[in-house]
């Protein structure tokens, strides 16, 4: 998995922060449900709001969530200051999303000092159970020295 500690220890406050400020995150409804080193996941509830025309809850909505897990994920193991952005996604859609409520858990495959791959697994849950609906692999970019990174 991750070969490398968190380098900032108040990173859970940071990551919590900056999705706050994540407008298309509180379109969905989605929230952070946990953050630890190499391992974010999102939860985001179904709703009409999110839907395609089937009913099943948008790729466009599953691929958000998704890419947020996965680019958190990374952003657990960078430096104070750092920040992440996602420099290409590859996104393979399992099943319908069907459920009351869809999580991402995002890892870390393996960080290194400017590209990080991560990738998040998508669960739609349902009646208690769980069903992996899709799968997401980022390639991810250490950014620094911008302005708004790191805040």
């Amino acid at each position: 998995m991750n070969d490398r500690a968190p380098e900032d220890p108040g990173i859970e406050e940071r990551v919590r922060g900056s999705f706050t400020k994540q407008g298309l995150m509180e379109t969905l409804g989605a929230s952070i449900a946990h953050v630890s080193p190499g391992l974010v996941q999102i939860a985001m509830p179904t709703s009409p709001s999110v839907s395609q025309q089937h009913g099943f809850v948008h790729a466009g909505a599953v691929a958000s969530i998704a890419d947020s897990a996965a680019g958190y994920a990374a952003l657990t193991l960078m430096p104070s200051g750092a920040g992440v952005l996602t420099v290409e996604f590859k996104i393979n859609l399992l099943a319908p999303a069907i459920g009351s409520r869809l999580v991402a858990r995002g890892r870390v495959v393996k960080a290194g000092r400017t590209i990080t791959l991560a990738q998040a697994d998508v669960f739609a849950e349902n009646g208690g159970q769980e069903k992996l609906i899709a799968v997401l692999t980022a390639t991810l970019m250490t950014i620094q020295g911008r302005d708004g990174v790191g805040d």
